[in-house]
């Protein structure tokens, strides 16, 4: 699904980031709205990755799987 790039996780205390990087040429920072996931990025990531530093990552609280003890939601903070 993401030719050319490779799978990585930053797992801190509070969570894990989970992406996608290919390292090629100039930095290309992929992100995500909501409620999507770095997955989004299937069709475009591996395209540029040929001309492209490309990362592509999942935006902190995105995927509540990643997050123990965490919900998603929609609610406005303050």
């Amino acid at each position: 699904m993401f030719e050319g790039l490779t799978e990585f996780a930053i797992t801190t205390a509070e969570g894990a980031i989970h992406g996608r990087t290919g390292d090629t040429g100039p930095p290309v920072l992929l992100l995500h709205g909501i409620p999507k996931t770095h997955l989004m990025w299937h069709r475009v990531a591996p395209v540029l990755v040929e001309q492209a530093t490309v990362v592509a990552t999942d935006l902190r609280g995105s995927v509540p799987a990643r997050h123990p003890g965490r919900t998603r939601s929609m609610t406005p903070v303050g």
